[in-house]
């Protein structure tokens, strides 16, 4: 796992850029880490700052490159603004009209891919041939520590803390999360979230194996492909892992921004709609890590539960 003197610097690096975002209780020891209130809508700013920040001035100057299914490519494009270079996104060419449109106005570059083909440029590490410096959207150890910042703050926040409850994709968030989270609270314990309508990981250790899983999932946020660089980072850094049913998943949407005035996306809901699979029990925190849902799929969400 990562150290916390690690995340402590990285999350002092990103500190002048990002917020410190609240917690706010939704009933008798259950608690949501808003984690969409960052710039840019999602939790991401936080690792990419810290990485940026951590390159060699040399290599920022010639621009920053990631892959992304949305949330990843807004911050990294948001960094290269506030840091003054350049920034191209590989994307799925499926990616949320709201989320290519936000690339482009923070004067990010998108390069729009099939799934199959991403995948492939990744799997053959194709950022290699190109000039910027890469910043890996979830394997990257300094990312995760920045990401780590949340769990620090979680740990003040709610010092009775017990049970962390994260979505999960690439694995980034989770990872960083949970070895701040440990660290401070050993007896805390780290359940990461992902729909089953895309349970990849969930399936991938009860498995023993890399499942192979097409997603049918609004949580566009937690569909990453198996890493392998990820496996054992994973298997440390989550306790439980849940599957939310996708039907409960797009009804916690509509029933948060109606009940809660929370408006959040496929995967930052996750963890808010797997509250109801825990057993009731010790202080529960939930990251909603993104907010960044399409209009017309809140619309229609919305439609459906009401």
């Amino acid at each position: 796992m990562l150290s916390l003197d690690v995340i402590r610097e990285a999350a002092e690096r990103a500190r002048a850029h990002v917020i410190r975002t609240p917690v706010v209780p939704i009933s008798d020891g259950k608690w949501l880490k808003l984690e969409l209130l960052q710039p840019t809508g999602s939790f991401k700013v936080r690792g990419f700052f810290a990485a940026a920040l951590a390159l060699p001035p040399e290599r920022l100057e010639r621009g920053l490159l990631t892959v992304s299914a949305g949330n990843a490519a807004l911050a990294c494009a948001h960094v290269a603004q506030e840091l003054g270079v350049r920034c191209r996104v590989v994307m799925f060419d499926s990616a949320p009209e709201p989320k290519l449109t936000g690339v482009r106005q923070l004067g990010g570059e998108p390069i729009l891919m099939p799934r199959d083909r991403l995948f492939a440029w990744m799997r053959d590490r194709g950022w290699e041939s190109e000039p910027e410096a890469f910043i890996h959207p979830f394997a990257d150890e300094i990312l995760q520590a920045g990401h780590g910042g949340i769990g620090l703050e979680i740990a003040q926040q709610v010092p009775q803390v017990r049970r962390v409850v994260v979505p999960v994709g690439g694995g980034g968030l989770v990872t960083g999360v949970a070895a701040a989270v440990k660290a401070l609270k050993p007896e805390a314990r780290v359940i990461g979230v992902q729909s089953d309508g895309y349970p990849l990981w969930v399936r991938t250790f009860q498995e023993g194996a890399p499942a192979t899983v097409t997603p049918h999932t609004i949580a566009d946020g937690t569909t990453a492909p198996y890493d392998r660089s990820m496996h054992e980072r994973l298997r440390e850094s989550v306790d439980t892992w849940l599957a939310v049913p996708e039907a409960s998943l797009r009804r916690a949407i509509p029933h948060l921004a109606v009940t809660g005035k929370v408006v959040t996306e496929g995967a930052g809901a996750l963890p808010y709609a797997a509250l109801d699979l825990l057993p009731e029990g010790p202080e529960t925190v939930a990251v909603i890590s993104g907010g960044n849902v399409a209009p017309d799929l809140l619309a229609s969400l919305l439609d459906e539960a009401y």
